[in-house]
């Protein structure tokens, strides 16, 4: 074949892109998403270079692949993918698939679930833009962690699991503002390379590829601001789906947050989320709460005499 095609719809949930390819590609089976993930990480990772790399992509884009469902009750499963690799969970990629199938006409319920890599998830869809998703189970692992940071001195932060992996700072000295990203994305590159080096690992000696640095808000409205850096090097433009859970789950192990209280938080470009939690058998049940809009419907060529038609990288 001398030319592949893709169709992608893009989005952006609070400012941070979402690729969802709805067609083309390698074919689905009836398998466990995380079975899907290992063989398009084994298998066909080329596509993953294709649609999130230059030309066609950029390092901040997070891809989201469709496909059948597997568990009874499922509506779909979704793999998560960014500019190095799969991710567990994505709420705001999540909230951009919502939108996304409504806009292709695949919802018709306001309610639904999708099957994801680490496990179900639960999603209300709220208007064209506005869904909440109701995450996996989310804890704290540990508190109070203190690294030394190699050129900035001693930090201290808990590690929890919100769908991916967090290490929270709390103090850090630094202002949580745009205009200070580059300083704390070289402050929150150098904590996870330390994380690395001390071995402060998740549960099961999983490895910690977020990083989330606080600060107070722009907006009276919000409880706290934050940046996120995620695993490919690049800060998430939204307050991080995820990373929200974790926090949401730190503060209910400190018996800060109440059960259906909302903690609104903001992200580095001053978007926010609004999340809040429920006990269930004893373990924290946050819900997160966003927008998402589309920003394009359009098709991916992939010519076999492009040198750069996986990528460049």
């Amino acid at each position: 074949m001398a030319r592949e095609y893709l169709r992608i719809v893009d989005s952006h949930t609070a400012g941070e892109a979402t690729r969802v390819v709805c067609q083309g590609g390698p074919y689905w089976k009836d398998e466990p998403p995380m079975v899907w993930r290992e063989k398009l990480r084994n298998d066909f990772d080329h596509y993953r270079r294709a649609m999130v790399w230059e030309p066609r992509g950029h390092p901040a884009v997070v891809g989201a692949w469709l496909g059948p469902p597997h568990s009874p009750g499922s509506l779909a499963s979704v793999v998560f993918f960014n500019n190095t690799g799969y991710l567990s969970m994505c709420v705001h990629g999540t909230i951009g698939v919502a939108v996304t199938m409504r806009y292709l006409r695949r919802v018709e319920a306001a309610t639904f679930r999708l099957d994801t890599p680490a496990g179900p998830v639960q999603v209300e869809v709220h208007s064209d833009n506005e869904v909440s998703v109701t995450n996996v189970p989310s804890y704290c692992h540990q508190t109070d962690i203190a690294i030394d940071v190699p050129e900035y001195g001693r930090l201290a932060g808990d590690v929890a699991w919100g769908g991916n992996w967090f290490y929270l700072v709390h103090e850090h000295g630094e202002q949580v503002v745009p205009e200070n990203i580059p300083r704390l994305t070289w402050l929150a590159r150098r904590v996870r390379s330390a994380l690395g080096h001390l071995g402060v690992r998740g549960a099961g000696g999983a490895e910690i590829d977020h990083v989330e640095l606080f600060g107070p808000p722009s907006d009276p409205a919000c409880h706290s601001r934050n940046f996120v850096l995620c695993p490919g090097g690049e800060y998430d433009r939204s307050p991080c789906g995820t990373g929200t859970s974790a926090k949401i789950a730190c503060l209910a192990h400190r018996e800060q947050l109440a059960p259906g209280a909302v903690w609104r938080q903001q992200g580095i470009l001053g978007t926010w989320f609004d999340g809040w939690y429920r006990w269930e058998d004893g373990r924290v049940i946050p819900t997160i709460r966003g927008s998402a809009y589309i920003t394009a419907d359009a098709t991916l060529i992939l010519d076999v005499k492009d040198p750069f038609r996986y990528g460049i990288g």
